[in-house]
């Protein structure tokens, strides 16, 4: 397969232009999607490509415009809504809780909702408070809600792509600091990441450390500084939380018996912690050493760097925990 280098921003740009040349009920909407090219540059070119009437700007009314697009999802098109944060949507929570969660299962299946929700999730870089929370356990714990944090610009296409094809409502969380990062991508129109499938970063014997969206970057970093400790660390990219790979999880402990969990999020009733859950349910007698879970430091996010720096998990502090694991 060949393989082309892209910036992550540019690859979901190519993912929403590629389902958007395939099917003509895919549109995209949102605050300056069209004649700003997005607040991340996410959708350059596109207004040209497809025009204003596939490529809508909206007022900034987040409840209104997910409304509408609900609204044309329940008519049978296929809307990617972006947001220019989660934090933003909140606004529009309703509409994606108990609209476009619920009524395929509160109308016995005659109407379903295929919209895909999608914009910056958690820290930045100083954006402070109101701009740094990570809502994935919020609409995780949602049924009827797809949930993807896609990490890599492969990843970011690949799911992108399948979210738009998937019939229910797929969030995708993506974050600000992985915009201009660089891959490689898959080339064809057809190259879909399975929603659902956990990615294995790296291989090892001793430890696995599990994340998503940054912390899986912090883990795979923290792979590489342990190896020159001794340590021979497996790192495990959730990429998708609901539905969650939990095969891809106790595969991973039944190989190397100890497990540290990282969160961007907060350890109270966070992903972490259902993470632990599903080991301690499902893999617990592989265990020779309690899980650990490194989370987000229990605050609002402050805005000077070394203070949000400060408050969340570095490689450093993984390696220093993981060497403690496998003493």
């Amino acid at each position: 397969m060949n393989m082309i280098k892209q910036t992550y921003r540019d690859a979901l740009r190519d993912g929403m232009s590629e389902e958007m040349r395939r099917d003509a009920e895919v549109f995209l909407m949102g605050e300056e999607v069209a004649e700003y090219q997005g607040a991340y540059k996410c959708s350059a070119g596109m207004l040209e490509e497809f025009g204003p009437k596939r490529v809508i700007d909206s007022p900034i009314t987040e409840l209104g415009f997910t409304g509408l697009g609900v609204g044309a999802a329940f008519m049978g098109m296929r809307p990617i809504i972006e947001y220019m944060s989660w934090s933003f949507a909140l606004l529009s929570s309703d509409q994606i809780i108990n609209s476009a969660a619920k009524t395929y299962y509160m109308s016995g299946g005659k109407v379903g909702c295929p919209i895909v929700f999608r914009g910056i999730n958690g820290l930045g870089k100083m954006v402070a408070a109101q701009h740094s929370h990570d809502y994935t356990n919020m609409y995780a714990n949602c049924p009827g809600l797809k949930v993807v944090c896609p990490v890599t610009p492969a990843d970011a296409k690949g799911l992108i792509k399948s979210a738009v094809r998937d019939n229910a409502p797929v969030l995708v969380m993506e974050n600000e600091r992985l915009y201009g990062m660089e891959g490689d991508v898959p080339e064809g129109d057809d190259v879909l990441v399975e929603i659902g499938k956990a990615r294995l970063v790296r291989e090892g014997k001793d430890i696995t450390l599990i994340g998503y969206s940054m912390s899986a970057l912090q883990c795979e970093k923290a792979a590489e500084m342990l190896a020159k400790e001794g340590v021979d660390a497996e790192v495990i990219d959730l990429r998708s939380i609901r539905p969650l790979d939990k095969s891809a999880i106790v595969k991973s402990i039944q190989k190397t018996n100890r497990a540290i969990v990282v969160e961007e999020g907060y350890s109270f009733a966070g992903i972490a912690a259902e993470i632990m859950a599903v080991i301690s349910e499902e893999a617990f007698d592989a265990l020779d050493a309690p899980v650990e879970r490194m989370s987000l430091k229990d605050i609002p996010i402050p805005y000077a760097d070394h203070l949000e720096q400060a408050s969340i998990v570095q490689a450093d502090d993984i390696v220093k925990k993981a060497v403690q694991i496998c003493k």
